[in-house]
C-alpha cells in the first residue's frame, strides 16, 4: 500500500517548493491522493523553506508530518539538522552533498548523498540542482513516474518556459543515475 510521506527543505530560491509540487501534482495524474504543504521562513530568498508532501492510495487525514516522514530530501545543513529526526526508522534521506558535508547521524535510516549541485553545474545550469535531487527521489522511492513529474512540469512552466524542459528531464535521470 503505497503511503509516502515526504519532507523536502532547503534555502529559499533552491526549488524545494516546486519539488514538492511536482511531486504532488504528478500524483493527482496518476490518480493518487496527494496533499501538499508549505512553510517557509520569515526571510524572503535565502530564508528556510520547506514543504510536506503525502502521496496515498487512501484518503489522507492530516497533511501534518511530525516525526514519520518516509523520506526528507535536504538541500542544505539547517534542512539536514532539523529534519534528520522526523525521519522514521527504516526510512531514506536524501542529503545534497554538494553543499552538505556532514554525514547523517543515524543508523537506522538509509542515507544517499547526491552531489546535486555538482551535477547541476556540468549540465550547464545551476538551477536544476532541484531536479536532480529529485530523479534521485523518484528512483529510489517509484512514488510517481517520471513522466507524470515531466506532464506536471510543463503545465507548471506553461510556453513561456518549455526551453527550460530539456535540461531539467536531463536532471531528474543524472538524479536517478547517482544513486544507482
Amino acid at each position: 500500500m503505497l503511503n509516502e510521506r515526504v519532507i523536502c527543505a532547503g534555502f529559499g530560491g533552491q526549488g524545494v517548493m516546486l519539488m514538492g509540487q511536482l511531486i504532488s501534482y504528478a500524483g493527482m495524474l496518476e490518480g493518487k491522493e496527494v496533499s501538499w504543504l508549505p512553510s517557509y521562513g520569515p526571510e524572503m530568498r535565502g530564508g528556510t523553506a520547506n514543504c510536506s508532501v503525502m502521496i496515498s492510495e487512501r484518503p489522507i487525514g492530516s497533511p501534518v508530518i511530525t516525526d514519520d516522514a518516509t523520506v526528507a530530501i535536504v538541500m542544505n545543513l539547517p534542512s539536514l539538522d532539523k529534519f534528520q529526526p522526523d525521519v522514521q526508522a527504516g526510512g531514506k534521506l536524501l542529503i545534497n552533498s554538494s553543499l552538505i558535508e556532514k554525514k547523517a547521524s543515524r543508523s537506522d535510516i538509509v542515507a544517499y548523498y547526491v552531489p546535486a549541485n555538482e551535477i547541476a553545474n556540468e549540465l550547464g545550469n545551476s538551477r536544476v540542482a532541484n531536479m536532480v535531487m529529485l530523479g534521485a527521489f523518484l528512483e529510489l522511492t517509484k512514488t510517481v513516474t517520471v513522466e507524470s513529474v515531466l506532464k506536471a512540469l510543463a503545465k507548471t512552466f506553461g510556453e513561456s518556459k518549455g526551453h527550460l524542459m530539456a535540461v531539467n528531464e536531463e536532471a531528474l535521470k543524472k538524479g536517478a543515475e547517482a544513486i544507482k
